[in-house]
């Protein structure tokens, strides 16, 4: 290996058959790649292989991409293949709830997480200041009933302009329509109390509460047209008793949404969820 190495992370699905760990890693020898971590998976329901492989190489990325695309055309594979020195481009979407949005503004400053957030878009202002504070450009998109098309459109142009490989709704209360969910689609990871669908609209916790209810969840997954019904990425519980107070539960709630989605955030940035259908792979 030369001192001019660089890691990438190749992430690979196909029809299951012997051989495929063999044929990546004799493809990465031949090339005098050094693997450094590599995990996969047999769903035997649908026959599906899932394989994900970090490794250091001399050759540049795009090299890499013409070398492997006859490759996996013999195995059928759908594949990607991503250089650990670009952090995820990405932009944040939220409303008037910020704890999600503040907890991944510090893991990002911090260091946490392997991600550039470019942008933040709200169809409120309650944000800016703290979007200033990271030096972050702040997006009002005030959304309408008249204007939902046009605020949609233009948040678009904000996500493609940045370039924007992650869209997180990170407690954006606004249902996005099924055009911008298909343009969006295994890119836009939204998060959500777990509550649904028992207790639907406004005041969630209120109606917990009333219930008695002994556990509070968080679900963070892929936006989908159908509604909260995407693949899964990632879920947690806190349990709860008789003394909890409405705020208490609302105060577990929200701690438990920015754990859930900062896990989501991390994984998928570091290239370790693959989708299946209706469900996901996730190598920890």
């Amino acid at each position: 290996m030369t001192t001019t190495s660089a890691s990438y992370i190749l992430t690979l699905s196909c029809p299951d058959r012997t051989g495929i760990v063999h044929a990546v890693s004799g493809f990465l020898f031949e090339r005098g790649a050094n693997i450094e971590e590599a995990a996969q998976y047999n769903d035997h329901a649908t026959g599906l292989f899932f394989m994900r492989v970090r490794f250091a190489s001399g050759d540049n990325h795009a090299a890499l991409q013409a070398q492997l695309t006859p490759f996996a055309e013999g195995f059928q594979m759908r594949w990607s293949l991503h250089a650990t020195a670009e952090p995820m481009r990405t932009v944040i979407m939220v409303s008037k709830e910020g704890h999600c949005l503040n907890d991944l503004l510090f893991r990002w400053k911090s260091g946490l997480l392997p991600v550039d957030i470019r942008a933040i878009v709200s169809n409120h202002r309650d944000f800016y200041q703290l979007a200033a504070s990271y030096n972050v450009p702040f997006h009002h998109i005030p959304v309408t009933g008249a204007s939902k098309a046009q605020a949609e459109a233009r948040a678009h142009e904000v996500i493609e302009g940045e370039n924007a490989e992650l869209v997180v709704l990170a407690r954006y209360m606004q249902i996005l329509s099924d055009d911008l969910c298909r343009k969006l689609a295994g890119r836009a990871i939204n998060i959500h109390h777990s509550f649904l669908p028992s207790f639907k609209g406004a005041k969630p916790y209120y109606q917990a509460h009333d219930r008695g209810v002994k556990l509070i969840g968080a679900t963070a997954h892929y936006v989908t047209a159908d509604l909260d019904e995407g693949p899964i990425i990632e879920q947690d519980v806190a349990r709860a008793d008789h003394s909890k107070t409405v705020e208490d539960l609302t105060a577990m709630g929200r701690d438990t949404e920015s754990q859930v989605l900062a896990r989501a955030v991390k994984w998928h940035s570091e290239h370790r969820v693959l989708l299946n259908g209706h469900k996901t792979v996730i190598f920890k």
